[in-house]
């Protein structure tokens, strides 16, 4: 991830952040009171799914407040009284989307209506620098024959977005089921379909969204696979075993997110287990605590966030509707936000 910006990494008070240029990074202390909504939010969900994960949560300050949390018997206090709001920011505006786990149907072996394989790592995929692009994986069958398929589905639109979203819930037709999730990618940097089809003038730009692309792919079945090669990267997933029909999809920290409480962020800006103040706006705000729990290829600046809405087609149109301006805010630990000065 931000393998094309060149940013400097730093490290304040174990708090890890990030910027292009040096002294871009803005962080303001802030009060809870100036939290809109902050009264009114459920501090016990957004505990339960800080504890999920506050184990993983590395550099000094994190281990006595993740030793308290799950002993805390007043949420709203605890968030109070072991961490400080502070406001990262490097002067981009804040911009909020969503991501859901797809149902889709699927079969295990190739049919003529399930054409379109997803597949296991390949065992000579190279770590670390690019290697076949989507075009060649798809469009010219690189991988046919190989024997990594893990399953087959019906629609190359839904294979695509199955990719964007890194995880799924595959049903075959015997009644039985398989959950997938992001294995490793080919090195590719993402690539926004949505906008290179507003450069050409296929769809408007403030008509993009992941059901006009899906329309407009269907609508043209001989270009609309190709449009969808404009995004060179490709996943790779693995089944995931074991995994409750009730949790959702494995995250970044390997442990499963949940739905409005969990969301992806650039780990360059924000620590991954980190509690963050999203304060959403748009057609249907959101005022809510939730956990940096994820990560993903377009995810990238402070005051970035993709949020979880869970699984199935209805969190999936939900999601796929928000494109919304905000606010981040960063609950740092007290011992660590000391250090940090308003230079806003």
């Amino acid at each position: 991830m931000n393998a094309g910006r060149a940013a400097l990494a730093l490290v304040v008070s174990g708090l890890c952040v990030g910027a292009a240029v040096a002294g871009e990074v803005q962080h303001t202390p802030l009060a809870f009171s100036d939290l809109e909504g902050w009264a009114g939010d459920d501090h016990a969900a957004a505990l339960a799914v800080f504890v999920a994960t506050c184990d993983q949560i590395s550099g000094p300050g994190w281990g006595a407040v993740c030793k308290a949390a799950p002993l805390a018997t007043d949420a709203r206090d605890f968030f109070e009284s072991h961490f400080t709001p502070v406001l990262v920011e490097t002067g981009d505006p804040g911009l909020f989307t969503g991501y859901f786990e797809p149902e889709i149907s699927a079969s295990r072996r190739k049919t003529a209506t399930y054409r379109y394989p997803i597949y296991a790592v390949p065992p000579d995929l190279p770590r670390g620098k690019p290697w076949m692009t989507r075009a060649q994986i798809e469009g010219e069958g690189a991988l046919a024959g190989r024997g990594l398929e893990l399953a087959w589905l019906a629609d190359p639109v839904e294979t695509f977005f199955l990719h964007v979203q890194g995880s799924g819930r595959l049903g075959f037709a015997d009644g039985s089921a398989m959950r997938v999730g992001y294995a490793a990618k080919n090195g590719h940097g993402y690539r926004s379909v949505g906008k290179e089809m507003a450069r050409l003038g296929l769809l408007p730009a403030h008509r993009v969204s992941a059901s006009a692309i899906r329309a407009w792919v269907r609508d043209n079945p001989k270009d609309g696979p190709r449009m969808l090669w404009h995004n060179r990267s490709y996943v790779f997933f693995r089944e995931l075993k074991g995994l409750a029909n009730h949790l959702g999809p494995i995250g970044a920290m390997q442990r499963p997110v949940t739905a409005m409480r969990s969301i992806a962020v650039d780990p360059g800006f924000i620590a991954l287990g980190a509690p963050v103040w999203v304060e959403k706006d748009g057609a249907r705000p959101i005022r809510s605590l939730m956990v940096a729990q994820d990560t993903g290829s377009a995810i990238t600046g402070a005051q970035r966030a993709d949020i979880f809405f869970g699984s199935g087609t209805q969190a999936g149109r939900r999601a796929g509707d928000v494109r919304d301006p905000g606010r981040l805010v960063l609950l740092v630990p007290r011992d660590l936000a000391r250090g940090m000065t308003n230079r806003g």
